[in-house]
C-alpha cells in the first residue's frame, strides 16, 4: 500500500518518509510520528492501517539526521540506540521534520498528527507549537508531564497505560488536572501498549484505543 518518499525541510535537511495512500478520495490526511525505534514495519504497518481508514498517511523518519534508513527492533540493544539517537534530535528539529510531512499530508485536505512514545511528545508539542494541524492524538508521550505548562492550539486525545513504568501513573494524573479538558484514556496495560511486536503489547487496550482514535480524526478531520 505504500512508498517510500523523500521531504526536504525549511532547514535544508532531506529525510525520507513512509507515504500510505488510502483507495479512492482521501477523508484527510495524517502525520504519524515514529517511536525511537524509527520508521519499521510495526510504524508502516500502523500507517497502512489508517490508510485504510480513507486518510493519506506520512511517517517521517526522525532519525534521518543523524543516519539515514534506519530501522530498529526491541531488544534491549535496540532500546539503548533509539535512546541515544532520539538525544541527537531536538524537539525543535523533529518539529521541522513533521512541518514537511505535513505540507504532503495536507494534499488530502486536513490533517491531524498521531504519536508513539517519543512521537506521542512531538505530537503534543506540535499541538501547542506548530501551526497547520486539526487535532493530535499522543499515545504514552513520555516527558509530555515536563510540558503540562504548555497550551495546546487544537483538539487533543491522550492514551496512557497504568503500568507504564516510563511513565508512572501519578504523572499522568497531573497531565489530567493540568489539563482537564483533554480526554486521557488510561489503559490496564504497560508501555508500548499498541504495538503487536513488543512483549507489553496489548490487544484489548490497542483495539480500544484505536477506536477512539478514529472516532476523534473522523471528528476533527472528517
Amino acid at each position: 500500500m505504500g512508498q517510500i518518499i523523500s521531504l526536504t525541510t525549511d532547514d535544508g535537511n532531506q529525510l525520507s518518509a513512509y507515504r500510505a495512500d488510502p483507495t479512492g478520495t482521501p477523508r484527510g490526511g495524517l502525520v504519524l510520528v515514529q517511536e525511537i525505534f524509527g520508521v519499521n514495519g510495526h510504524i508502516r504497518s500502523v500507517a497502512d492501517k489508517f490508510a485504510s481508514e480513507g486518510y493519506l498517511v506520512i511517517a517521517p523518519a526522525l532519525f534521518d539526521r543523524i543516519e539515514k534508513g534506519l530501522e530498529l527492533g526491541y531488544t534491549p540493544d535496540d532500546v539503548k540506540r533509539g535512546v541515544e539517537l532520539k538525544g541527537k534530535v531536538s524537539l525543535d528539529q523533529a518539529l521541522t521534520d513533521v512541518a514537511a510531512a505535513l505540507k504532503v499530508a495536507a494534499e488530502a485536505g486536513k490533517v491531524g498528527i498521531v504519536g508513539y512514545c517519543w512521537g506521542g511528545l512531538i505530537s503534543w508539542a506540535a499541538a501547542c507549537k506548530a501551526d497547520g494541524f486539526a487535532c493530535a492524538v499522543p499515545y504514552y508521550g513520555g516527558g509530555i508531564q515536563n510540558m503540562i505548562g504548555e497550551q495546546p492550539r487544537i483538539p487533543v486525545m491522550m492514551h496512557f497505560g497504568d503500568q507504564d513504568h516510563s511513565i508512572p501513573l501519578p504523572e499522568v494524573e497531573k497531565i489530567q488536572a493540568g489539563h482537564p479538558d483533554i480526554p486521557v484514556h488510561v489503559y490496564s496495560a504497560g508501555h508500548g501498549f499498541n504495538c503487536s511486536e513488543r512483549g507489553s503489547y496489548d490487544a484489548d487496550a490497542s483495539a480500544k484505543a484505536y477506536e477512539r482514535t478514529l472516532a476523534f480524526f473522523r471528528q476533527h478531520i472528517g
